[in-house]
């Protein structure tokens, strides 16, 4: 599930009070503080906020995987809506057996509901069963005992109440109810009347029985009677829709596939459909009438992602159709139940809207999901990482091959900062047992902090090994579940390679490498030498094994070099005929790590003109703009108003506040150029700004007339301010 909207208007910069000179940490603070600064005017969600709260040292808590009994094969669902009252009345039909061990009794989860009948279906036989409830659980006697190669079916008729439900009583919090009408009794004008459901975590026995856990995986049919006018959307395919002659019509819907419970989902409204398709796979768009117009502007990437991470993983897109819906008042970002992706309602965009944020990173996470959760989902919730981790890097992968490297280390940076901004994050393992409360695994550790990792381990295997192996795993455990160590059994057994290594200090350990990297040339000796620290306390994280390529740069050439850091400080020396121009350590920039160096001005200077990344280039920018009054910052600051990515230019921009007022003047036309036609809303925007504070003094009439032609969001709001 994706619980925030990862765009740079949203990121939130933590104060601190440390050195800055040649800080990385620091860097990617400042870098955050000016993207929120330049995009003020972006369209703000407000969600559920993500927070990182870590059980206590010595905690005793202990997570384990849910002990599997009973195994349900198909639930039947047969529902009608009762909108005065807000009931969901139902009738389940549960087929199941034992999982290993015989039964005679079967708990089910089932919250606040009022039981009507228990039954045991025998042929054409209903026989009643005895069962006990608490509110929470349903305990049915089955009357007799079941081996595990029984099947049993039981049904279940009963009254649903979500909005009954008592926090702390029926369910753990607000956002736990599971089934959610938008203005039922019509009592806000201009809001449809829609219903929805959220299964994650364990939220759907709210509104039908069933065990609330990743491992149970099940198949499913789900009828649901609803008013005329009013479409539904379910998981799978709908088989037939039925006009009951009485201005209500029953929509049938159809999973062959197996999945786990809470990807399990319904929703329905006043809904436009927009028909797309992939190869032979419907795909679909569910929008409200206002903005079903732009339902193609929005979702239209989608068949061609579909495309590219089947080609990509080798694994074909498993299920049997991909619908998006946008809903009202949904308590998340997204949520990928399987087929059937719930979108919350900013996803309602108008062309000049989507001119600032598109939101493809939304889009290609949940589809991501479906590989990653849905065809292999995490086994417990401690390894909810092979969810969401992989869905976070799924946007990352998405970025790389639509937009190019330098757009997706963009969207790779933004994610470590948020880990590294957010408040005991260091604290938490990735994969944790520890947890007080599951809900607390839905982190930036699980998303940012896991997806950096999964980009390390790429980096550390190679390209070919890396996809092979998830090619492996997911071929291997499709339909099924899985934990940490099939991940790493996969990447084994195609690398040839021991990886404990690599997953224990990244995914089961907490923390991050504090590096501090210095460097100098013996010119008697002709020798380079560079020196690194590992200063993170050890107490609470590990002394990392970093493998790490490093670039010489002399006289217009690269020489790169393989070294491994794995211990507390070392030095490593290379032979140089003469002084490098540049020492680039960790050129590949792929470490999830704060690291200190003592470069100079010059040294930053050359790392933005000649080292080939995004990243090389905007954090030389950063540390340049910390040192406005040096010979070489100002030219590099105007230079950087031409670079090929959007934000680096868009930094640049902004940063002219801080030269002297020669260098302002000489650059005063290619602002007023960026204003009228940078490709990208925010740096046009970022440019009126700085028009409008740093050259008020100057004649800009001309050129803030013809911004007013602009409808970007973000541009609008930079010309009213």
């Amino acid at each position: 599930m994706y619980y925030c909207i990862a765009h740079e208007s949203l990121i939130t910069v933590k104060k601190q009070i440390v050195p800055m000179k040649n800080s990385l940490l620091m860097l990617c603070s400042l870098m955050a503080a000016l993207l929120l600064g330049s995009c003020s005017s972006t369209k703000k969600v407000t969600l559920d906020p993500i927070s990182v709260h870590g059980a206590r040292q010595g905690s005793q808590i202990y997570q384990a995987s849910y002990t599997r009994l009973t195994d349900i094969i198909h639930t039947s669902l047969d529902l009608k809506l009762d909108w005065d009252s807000a009931y969901v009345m139902g009738r389940a039909t549960i087929e199941a057996k034992p999982y290993n061990s015989p039964l005679s009794e079967v708990v089910l989860d089932a919250k606040g509901f009022r039981i009507n009948q228990v039954s045991l279906i025998e042929g054409y036989d209903n026989k009643p069963l005895k069962y006990t409830y608490n509110k929470r659980k349903l305990t049915i006697n089955l009357g007799e005992k079941y081996t595990e190669r029984q099947k049993f079916k039981i049904q279940i008729d009963y009254v649903a109440m979500p909005e009954k439900l008592k926090i702390g009583t029926d369910i753990d919090g607000p956002g736990s109810k599971g089934f959610y009408f938008v203005n039922r009794d019509n009592s806000e004008p201009g809001k449809p009347r829609q219903f929805w459901t959220q299964g994650e975590t364990q939220n759907n026995s709210c509104w039908f029985p069933t065990i609330d856990d990743p491992q149970e995986k099940m198949t499913q049919d789900i009828s649901i009677t609803l008013p005329e006018g009013m479409v539904s959307l379910s998981n799978g395919l709908l088989d037939f829709s039925t006009d009951n002659g009485d201005g209500t019509h029953t929509d049938s819907w159809r999973q062959e596939l197996p999945h786990s419970t809470y990807l399990t989902m319904l929703a329905g409204g006043d809904f436009r459909i927009a028909k797309d398709s992939w190869r032979d796979k419907e795909v679909s768009y569910y929008m409200e009438p206002k903005f079903a117009d732009h339902a193609k502007l929005i979702f239209g990437k989608t068949p061609e992602m579909m495309e590219f991470f089947s080609n990509k993983l080798k694994v074909e897109y498993p299920w049997e159709k991909y619908a998006q819906i946008v809903l009202r008042d949904f308590t998340g970002g997204a949520m990928e139940n399987t087929s059937a992706t719930t979108f919350f309602e900013g996803m309602n965009m108008t062309p000049a809207e989507y001119l600032d944020e598109n939101h493809e990173d939304i889009i290609s996470h949940e589809l991501f999901h479906h590989w990653f959760g849905n065809l292999v989902t995490s086994e417990s919730w401690s390894n909810l990482p092979l969810n969401e981790s992989f869905a976070t890097y799924g946007e990352y992968l998405w970025n790389e091959h639509k937009y190019g490297r330098d757009e997706a280390d963009y969207k790779g940076w933004n994610d470590a900062n948020a880990y590294f901004n957010t408040d005991q994050a260091k604290q938490a393992d990735v994969i944790r047992f520890n947890y007080p409360d599951r809900e607390q695994m839905f982190d930036v550790v699980s998303y940012q902090k896991g997806g950096r990792i999964l980009h390390m381990l790429r980096k550390t295997v190679g390209d070919e090994a890396f996809f092979e192996s998830l090619t492996l795993y997911l071929k291997r455990h499709s339909y099924k579940t899985a934990e940490i160590h099939d991940l790493r059994l996969a990447f084994e057994e195609v690398t040839g390679k021991d990886l404990n290594w690599f997953f224990n200090q990244w995914f089961l350990a907490s923390g991050n490498p504090e590096l501090e990297v210095s460097n100098h040339y013996d010119a008697t000796a002709k020798k380079a030498i560079l020196t690194v620290k590992q200063t993170q306390s050890l107490s609470t994280a590990p002394l990392y094994r970093l493998p790490v390529s490093i670039d010489f740069y002399v006289n217009g050439k690269v020489e790169r070099k393989q070294v491994m850091v794995d211990k507390a400080e070392q030095s490593f020396s290379f032979d140089m005929p003469q002084e490098p121009q540049l020492i680039n350590f960790d050129a590949e920039k792929y470490l999830l790590a704060t690291r200190k160096e003592n470069k100079t001005v010059a040294q930053y200077a050359v790392q933005y003109q000649q080292a080939p990344l995004f990243l090389d280039r905007m954090e030389a920018l950063l540390a340049i703009t910390k040192q406005p009054g040096d010979k070489l910052s100002a030219p590099l600051i105007i230079s950087a108003m031409n670079d090929k990515h959007w934000a680096i230019r868009r930094l640049a921009v902004k940063s002219l506040s801080l030269v002297n007022k020669e260098a302002q003047a000489a650059a005063h036309d290619k602002v007023k150029d960026l204003a009228l036609n940078d490709a990208r809303s925010y740096v046009r925007a970022s440019a009126i700004n700085v028009l409008r504070k740093v050259y008020k003094a100057e004649r800009n009439d001309k050129t803030l007339s013809k911004a007013q032609q602009d409808v970007s969001p973000s541009v609008v709001k930079a010309l009213s301010e």
